[in-house]
């Protein structure tokens, strides 16, 4: 085995920050030791990477990606090879992705086919969550035996009537079977039939730019999804992991739940953290388009962004992922010209997170560690990765990035600015960032350096969970 020694560096953890060495043997950290220990005690190492005056952090894990998804008659415009690579090159080295099974599907035939579908093609390590659109016997028997194969956590869904939506009764069994598997239930929380008939009420007014989008999904629909989804998880035990929650009322519920014991988890995204719908959404003309995602952006009038910020640091809001889910403007967002409701929704965020979040630290919003246990840490943790993702220590996978506080990076389709992601126009057009990913490591090989992304498809390999590591 080649021996790796990273020297110079501050190692960041989600408790604390040091001045340490990390020694690399094979595909795994042998060793985190004193500055210059190994170096004094003539460690012959293969290659020596000098990290002086940069953060040595774990490999960001995002644990919310649609690699090649169906939606809305078309298809997520990355694939498992460019996509992860795109998240390579900004400091993500393992993705949890999700398998779709909608009416009538077999869970196993759709876990085969995104097996096929990222087997073999992607840059970095990836697991999945499986997507439950049918929920009968059948599919939940498979639940139990997708335990077995490192699938441990099932995503329902309270909106999108007739393609993904579950009725309350059908939750419940869900959940009953989470409860007892030890399984996590992870809830698009929206009201989905409200929000149809706002919908259709707001195109028969002629409301059919993109920021209708937003304003027939307001907050009240994903509180009044939320908290009936934490009552049902209390009634049946199980645990709960609520997805891209936008709205600070929404948060509000699910910190009072964390507040009482309940197994009550929230994951944001950068988007809902920036991004708003006054100024995104309602840009001129058909602009909007490219941030149509759901849950919708919030209002910025209304103080969402801020408190999010707050239930961050608060730790209500336990992850930050993405929801990775691009469509170029082109051939796919301008299917909704002249009908908001035909937009694809997803934004392209996968290979910006890591920089976005750090410069929540720059801006005073977030501490050092709490940016590494949002990005690397808990997201291990709650979805049973821990010890072998998210964290710098011995006999975890190398998994690491070098992050320069002193570089700066342009994001933007531009000369000169970083978009990888296999999309037409970037939705973080102009933002700049105050620091720098410099040096990926995936299991001790290095993907991306100086001179660009070094890695090769098919460097990752499918990653099998335990149970969650999170729960009381």
């Amino acid at each position: 085995m080649s021996l790796t020694l990273i020297t110079g560096g501050t190692v960041v953890s989600s408790t604390g920050s040091s001045l340490q060495d990390v020694l690399i043997d094979g595909e795994t950290i042998a060793a985190v030791i004193a500055p210059g220990a190994a170096l004094l005690g003539s460690v012959a190492a293969d290659t020596i990477i000098d990290a002086t005056g940069k953060y040595v952090i774990p490999g960001g894990v995002d644990a919310h990606t649609h690699m090649e998804m169906p939606f809305g008659g078309t298809e997520a415009s990355d694939t498992f090879e460019t996509g992860t690579r795109a998240a390579a090159w900004g400091g993500t080295t393992t993705i949890i992705d999700f398998a779709v099974q909608t009416f009538g599907q077999r869970v196993q035939d759709v876990l085969a086919l995104w097996h096929e579908k990222a087997g073999g093609n992607c840059a970095i390590d990836y697991a999945f969550h499986q997507i439950i659109g049918d929920v009968d016997d059948e599919s939940l028997k498979a639940m139990d035996e997708l335990i077995g194969e490192g699938i441990t956590s099932f995503k329902l869904f309270m909106a999108y009537p007739g393609v993904f939506l579950s009725s309350d009764g059908q939750i419940v069994r869900a959940m009953q079977t989470a409860a007892g598997n030890g399984g996590v239930i992870m809830m698009h929380a929206e009201n989905g039939s409200a929000i149809d008939v706002l919908v259709q009420q707001a195109i028969e007014r002629g409301d059919t730019d993109p920021i209708f989008h937003g304003r027939t999904r307001p907050w009240q629909t994903e509180q009044e999804a939320t908290h009936r989804a934490i009552m049902l998880a209390d009634m049946t035990g199980a645990p709960l992991y609520v997805v891209h929650v936008s709205a600070k009322q929404a948060l509000a519920r699910i910190a009072e739940a964390r507040n009482t014991g309940q197994n009550v988890f929230a994951e944001t995204c950068p988007q809902y953290l920036y991004l708003s719908l006054e100024e995104n959404l309602g840009a001129p003309g058909f602009e909007g388009a490219k941030w149509v995602c759901s849950t919708p952006l919030r209002s910025r009038d209304e103080g969402h962004q801020d408190e999010l910020w707050k239930y961050i640091r608060t730790g209500d809001i336990t992850n930050i992922s993405t929801d990775h889910c691009p469509f170029c403007m082109k051939g796919q967002k301008e299917m909704g010209i002249g009908n908001f409701s035909k937009i694809p929704n997803g934004m392209g965020t996968v290979e910006h997170r890591m920089d976005l979040l750090y410069q929540g630290v720059v801006d005073g919003r977030i501490s050092l560690e709490k940016w590494v246990e949002v990005c690397c840490t808990a997201p291990a943790r709650m979805f049973g990765l821990y010890g072998r993702k998210g964290v710098i220590a011995a006999g975890a996978d190398a998994d690491v990035v070098i992050y320069d506080p002193n570089g700066h990076t342009s994001i933007g389709m531009g000369e000169g600015r970083t978009n990888h992601m296999n999309i037409d126009y970037s939705a973080w057009e102009g933002y700049e960032i105050d620091g720098h990913v410099d040096v990926v490591v995936s299991r001790g090989k290095v993907i991306v350096d100086s001179s660009g992304y070094v890695g090769a498809k098919g460097d990752g390999r499918f990653v099998k969970r335990g149970l969650s590591q999170n729960l009381l």
